[in-house]
């Protein structure tokens, strides 16, 4: 009877560890297919972006086998959707461009770099005198374009002085013209609304700023008189400083302040605005790299004395050795 009990018992045991073993087997299989059902969509993504063929045929064998096997689920189409488009998404995140559509060219004639054509505007003004002998200039007419070349702004600016001199052969304003114009510190108001934020384009332009009475931040101002750019593209000397209406011819093709109604601002300023567009890319490549090199800290002098120890740190047998 004992024994008969034990021989009972031995045979439970190896009935359990059967079963636990089975168990074991059972679910290293299951992990074992988990992991293979869900690698294949990422092999088959690398695949169709190394290979549109290869991609094809692995797909048509991944139905074959899941069509073998009908235990195992087939993966769904949004899952290979979503894994084909991973690659390309974090590209156009990292990148900044669009897969679909190729990056911006660069050129003379693209848009600036520091800022966008909308900020860019062409400044012109003219000038008469006053006081005596007309020795004294003052704004007579001022005019704005926007980066595509129209008006924005075209007024006739009544001076402060009595006009003594017209300067109608290079200002084109005659006495007719400031009739009705509008006194000075109401265009200045007016002009300084527009110019505020903007680029501003032209030529010896600091002239202008100074009959508008204003100052204007150096790095928002591209004086096409002063510019090495076009002095290069024109072949001349890169000190020299061209008239508007040498480089217009130049580099425009184009002939302006001819005949005796004198200068017109409005086609001064379209003039220097045109020139600027010819350098653009590289006058503002520049400008950014100066303004990089500013911004960047300074690496210390060596030779400075700020890098040497003050007299009253010094030990005081060292001081007294020196002396």
């Amino acid at each position: 009877m004992m024994l008969h009990a034990m021989e009972i018992q031995t045979a439970r045991k190896k009935c359990q560890q059967d079963m636990m073993f089975a168990n074991v087997k059972r679910k290293t299989m299951d992990n074992h297919n988990e992991h293979l059902d869900t690698n294949k969509p990422v092999k088959k993504a690398k695949s169709s972006n190394a290979n549109q063929e290869s991609g094809s045929s692995l797909n048509s064998e991944n139905k074959s086998a899941h069509a073998a096997k009908p235990g195992l689920p087939e993966p769904k189409a949004s899952e290979h959707q979503s894994l084909d488009t991973a690659p390309r998404d974090s590209w156009e995140m990292d990148s900044g461009f669009s897969s679909e559509a190729s990056p911006p060219a660069s050129g003379r004639s693209s848009p600036c770099l520091s800022s966008c054509p909308t900020t860019v505007v062409a400044l012109d003004c003219e000038m008469v005198g006053t006081g005596p002998g007309g020795r004294c200039s003052e704004l007579a007419r001022c005019s704005i374009l926007d980066y595509r070349g129209s008006v924005l702004y075209d007024k006739y600016v009544r001076p402060c002085q009595l006009v003594t001199d017209y300067r109608t052969r290079w200002s084109g304003i005659r006495r007719h013209h400031l009739h009705n114009a509008i006194a000075f510190a109401q265009a200045r108001e007016e002009i300084l609304g527009i110019l505020e934020g903007k680029v501003v384009v032209g030529h010896s332009i600091y002239n202008d700023f100074e009959a508008l009475e204003l100052l204007h931040p150096g790095h928002m101002v591209r004086d096409t008189c002063t510019t090495r750019h076009l002095s290069r593209l024109a072949g001349f000397p890169r000190e020299r400083c061209s008239s508007l209406k040498i480089l217009a011819g130049r580099l425009l093709n184009r002939r302006i302040q001819v005949g005796r109604r004198g200068h017109c601002s409005v086609e001064d300023a379209l003039a220097s605005l045109d020139l600027y567009k010819l350098v653009e890319g590289e006058w503002e490549r520049e400008l950014q790299s100066k303004l990089r090199d500013e911004d960047a800290p300074r690496e210390p002098s060596f030779a400075s004395s700020n890098h040497y120890m003050q007299d009253e740190y010094w030990p005081h047998d060292v001081i007294a050795d020196s002396q």
